[in-house]
């Protein structure tokens, strides 16, 4: 069976990443990459270790050795003790049941910690209290030393797969099908310490809840395992708006509406969120959707923008999105609006004898005015970037200095932009040729 997925030819031309640098290291599954400052980023996976890299030359800066068994969650932490020099540290954690927190200039483990019943699943770091949350079967707060504040009464056998900050000292966790919000509170004493509490369950979900991602301090979102997308208020966590039904034939017209019914759960998976303040960007089975918030609609989509899930998306400071897959491909997305094309006109003849032309011709003209006043969108495929053997798990986007993309066959790749690395190294030679001149001439 043919795929009906878009294609792109050899000609590129608004594809900069026509040069790749192969990093080499880890021995198993890359699951996780994360920045570090503007020039470096860890990644760490199924081999249970974390290294550390130079995104501008490749470079291997650290290989950090503390875990026995994979990783699950990576999280940068950095320092804000202001009678100290900044200090760069990321927090690990392993299904080894321990958390580590590192030193990205050393290497060296600043805490270990091993006192956790199941594995550490999510790690999300809460900077403006100085303090860091774990979730597993519990959701536990701690502080810099690796000291446990507090935590929650067990939660269920699935516990914690996902968190996100929230206004208000606020988090929201997915556990199962459940939104649980939690507050933290300062503790009556003098100890600094926290409590948290519950305050609120939200259980509009009808499948596990796989992603969750702030917009603002106004709105966050959330993405379930049969396709559900929830726009929450993020202050009195109230439904916004929900979109289940991402193969609606007013958005894609050339899909039958009942292609909805032959699609497997894993097809409608909402595996991935991203957003601007404009709109969510959903990775939703092989597709990704662009969901307008103050429309409350999908705007664009690619139903197949993949061979297989779609696993990450990211949008770019500009109109592009980049998507990675399953299939081992990455994908570059640009967002362009439609050229509207005019209303045809209205038939004349037989139906205009008993009045139908009117009708048909005020119905029209209806439709011309709201097809005016609401632009539509569509995604164009204007990069493929071919490089792994295996299943793409995430990437991280560095500017100028170009894409890190890690993935199940074991490698990390950096993709440059061709055209400024190749006037880069011109700048180089001519640096070297200018400098044996003066030294010739001396």
């Amino acid at each position: 069976q043919k795929s009906s997925i878009q294609t792109i030819g050899e000609e590129q031309i608004q594809n900069p990443y026509t040069e790749l640098l192969v990093l080499k290291g880890h021995q198993d599954i890359v699951r996780f990459l994360v920045q570090i400052d503007d020039y470096r980023f860890a990644s760490a996976g199924d081999d249970g270790i974390v290294f550390l890299w130079n995104a501008q030359t490749g470079e291997r800066l650290l290989e950090l050795h503390g875990h026995t068994h994979k990783i699950t969650a990576i999280a940068p932490f950095s320092s804000s003790d202001a009678s100290e020099e900044k200090k760069h540290l990321i927090i690990t954690a392993s299904a080894d049941r321990t958390v580590i927190i590192w030193d990205c200039t050393t290497g060296r483990q600043v805490r270990k910690v091993s006192c956790f019943h199941s594995t550490v699943k999510c790690l999300t770091v809460l900077q403006r209290l100085d303090v860091w949350l774990s979730g597993g079967s519990d959701l536990c707060v701690w502080n810099r030393k690796l000291d446990l504040l507090c935590k929650t009464s067990h939660l269920t056998d699935a516990g914690v797969s996902a968190l996100v900050e929230l206004p208000k000292n606020c988090v929201a966790t997915a556990v199962g099908k459940e939104l649980i919000i939690f507050r933290l509170i300062p503790s009556d004493d003098e100890s600094e310490g926290w409590n948290v509490h519950e305050v609120k369950r939200l259980v509009d979900h009808q499948d596990n809840i796989l992603s969750l991602v702030s917009v603002n301090d106004l709105t966050f979102v959330t993405g379930s395992h049969v396709g559900e997308l929830i726009v929450w208020d993020a202050l009195d966590w109230t439904k916004q708006a929900s979109e289940c039904n991402f193969w609606d034939s007013a958005v894609h017209p050339d899909v039958q509406p009942e292609i909805k019914l032959s699609q497997s759960p894993n097809e409608t998976s909402v595996q991935h969120l991203t957003c601007d303040e404009e709109c969510v960007f959903a990775a939703v089975g092989k597709g990704i959707y662009v969901y307008n918030l103050q429309m409350k609609r999908v705007i664009a989509c690619q139903r197949n923008a993949h061979d297989s899930s779609v696993l990450h998306i990211e949008k770019l400071p500009n109109r592009q999105l980049i998507s990675c897959s399953e299939d081992g491909s990455v994908r570059i997305w640009e967002l362009r609006e439609k050229q509207q094309l005019p209303a045809e006109p209205v038939p004349t003849g037989f139906f205009n004898m008993w009045g139908f032309g009117r009708t048909n011709r005020q119905t029209n003209q209806a439709a011309k005015k709201v097809q005016e006043n609401t632009p539509t969108y569509f995604l164009e495929l204007v990069g493929d970037l071919i490089g792994h053997s295996s299943a793409v798990q995430m990437f991280l986007y560095f500017g100028e200095l170009g894409l890190a993309t890690c993935s199940a066959d074991h490698l990390i790749i950096l993709w440059k932009d061709g055209e400024r690395e190749s006037r880069l190294r011109s700048l180089t030679l001519f640096q070297k040729l200018a400098q044996n001149g003066d030294l010739q001439n001396k």
